[in-house]
C-alpha cells in the first residue's frame, strides 16, 4: 500500500486526539478519510476542522453496538465504493482501585475498547478482503505493563493486544495486514486531561499520525504486528 492517494480508511474515535491526528496525515497522504464517533455534531465539527471536503466523512457510530458499525461500514461503501484501512481507535478509561470501581465503569470499557474493536473488525472484514486492506487497533503499552489502579483498563488493552495479533494469523491468508499500536503518555484529552505545554515531553497525536503512514508505507511482505511506542524521555518531576 505504498501509494497512499485514493485510498480510504475509517478511523472510530476520531474526533480529537489520536484519532483526530492519524485524519490529518492521511488527508495529508491523499487519501480518503471516514471518521466516527457516538455524537455526530461533535464529529461534524471535526470532520470540518479537518478541511478536505471531498475527502472526509463524518459518521456516528457507538463501537459497542455492532449495528452502528455495520452501517458506519455501509456509508464509507456507498459513497467511495472501497475500504482499505481501518483504525479501531476509540475507547474511554476510568481508574480507580478495584474495589472502587463501580459495574458500570467496568462494563463501559469493556463494551468500548474490546467489544468495539471486535465490533469494527466484524463490520469491516469483508471490504478489507476485497482491497487486501490493513486493520489495526490502538492498544496501549498499558496492553502488556499492569498497574495499581488500572484493573478495568489493563484488561481490556491486554485484551486487545491479544485479539490483534490473534485476528492477524486469522486474516493474513487474505493478504490482510493487521497490527497493534500500544502507546505510552500522549497528549490528548483521555481520562479528562487538557492538553499544554505541561505535556510537551509526551507523544503528539500526530507522531502516531507518522507512525499509521510509515506502516502503511512498508512493503507488503513484512509485517510489524505489534508496534510499542513511547516518550523518548519520560517527565521530570
Amino acid at each position: 500500500m505504498k501509494e497512499l492517494e485514493g485510498k480510504v480508511a475509517y478511523i472510530t474515535g476520531g474526533s480529537k486526539g489520536i484519532g483526530y491526528g492519524v485524519a490529518e496525515k492521511l488527508l495529508a497522504a491523499g487519501m480518503k478519510v471516514a471518521i466516527s464517533g457516538r455524537t455526530l455534531t461533535t464529529v461534524e465539527k471535526a470532520a470540518k476542522s479537518l478541511g478536505a471536503e471531498d475527502r472526509i466523512m463524518a459518521l456516528a457510530s457507538d463501537v459497542s453496538k455492532l449495528g452502528d458499525e455495520v452501517k458506519a461500514v455501509q456509508k464509507i461503501m456507498d459513497r467511495w465504493g472501497q475500504l482499505d484501512v481501518v483504525l479501531a481507535n476509540a475507547g474511554v478509561g476510568h481508574f480507580s482501585p478495584i474495589d472502587e470501581m463501580s459495574e458500570a465503569e467496568w462494563h463501559q470499557m469493556i463494551d468500548t475498547n474490546l467489544n468495539g474493536v471486535f465490533h469494527t473488525l466484524k463490520a469491516s472484514v469483508e471490504a478489507l478482503k476485497k482491497s487486501k486492506g490493513y486493520y489495526m487497533t490502538l492498544a496501549s503499552l498499558a496492553g502488556t505493563n499492569f498497574f495499581a489502579s488500572g484493573a478495568g483498563y489493563n484488561a481490556t488493552k491486554f485484551g486487545v493486544v491479544g485479539f490483534t495479533q490473534a485476528a492477524m494469523l486469522d486474516l493474513r491468508k487474505y493478504d490482510i495486514k493487521v497490527s497493534t499500536i500500544m502507546p505510552g503518555s500522549v497528549a490528548t484529552h483521555f481520562a479528562g486531561n487538557e492538553p499544554d505545554e505541561k505535556d510537551a515531553w509526551k507523544i503528539q497525536p500526530e507522531d502516531i499520525g507518522e507512525l499509521v503512514i510509515d506502516l502503511l508505507k512498508m512493503h507488503p511482505r513484512t509485517l510489524p504486528s505489534k508496534i510499542e511506542v513511547r516518550p523518548t524521555r519520560p517527565d521530570k518531576k
